[in-house]
């Protein structure tokens, strides 16, 4: 592809404006503001977040996650412990998260740190998954190497036999994060690049509002 058809691609954002006036005073109900207009306007996957880790080498990972449940002003997904992210997590707390919903021309940045929810709380939610849903976190050993499809799939079955009855017990290296954040950034499209950036930022135990430069 040549430089030049990247180069023409552009939108003109138009359908909707942010002001500090008008946000809410605390980041989480104006989170939770932007997520049901999400949902009300059928975005595919609202709940899609790119979830950032650095590793000890200091090198960035970035990987989109499902975001599960936003509980005591924190944001919470499930994962597999042992996976990359699980050992980038165990070696740096600090993540970003970040929303785009396209359609409504709009993303939100979250800055903060993670720590594992309790044992109990993953297996609840776990228990609430689908069955086969449940099955594939048991199959699959997260980022491990594999050497073909017919492998995952052939334990899947030996799985879906095993627990034909629906029981199925959640992996010892299942569960769930949930991230305590420190900034966020709304962000919405506008015309001519002239975007509009409201920040949230923690200081004591208020939230600092301010307006970025585009």
């Amino acid at each position: 592809m040549k430089n030049e058809k990247l180069q023409q691609l552009r939108e003109e954002y138009s359908k909707n404006s942010l002001d500090e006036n008008d946000v809410e005073s605390d980041p989480i109900m104006q989170f939770e503001r932007w997520m049901k207009e999400a949902i009300d306007s059928q975005v595919p996957e609202p709940n899609a977040m790119t979830l950032s880790t650095v590793d000890m080498q200091n090198k960035p990972h970035s990987r989109v996650v499902l975001l599960k449940e936003v509980e005591d002003d924190q944001f919470v997904f499930y994962t597999n412990y042992a996976s990359d992210k699980g050992d980038e997590l165990d070696e740096n707390p600090n993540v970003s998260l970040c929303f785009l919903w396209l359609e409504l021309e709009r993303q939100v940045r979250i800055e903060g740190t993670v720590e594992k929810v309790p044992q109990e709380h993953s297996e609840e939610y776990f228990k609430q998954r689908p069955y086969k849903s449940q099955l594939g976190a048991l199959a699959s050993n997260q980022s491990s190497v594999v050497p073909n499809r017919e492998f995952l799939e052939d334990r899947f079955k030996e799985l879906e036999e095993q627990y034909s009855e629906g029981e199925v017990p959640m992996p010892e290296t299942w569960g769930g994060y949930k991230v305590k954040p420190e900034a966020l950034e709304f962000w919405q499209g506008r015309r001519s690049r002239l975007h509009d950036r409201i920040k949230y930022e923690k200081v004591g135990s208020k939230w600092d509002i301010k307006r970025l430069s585009p």
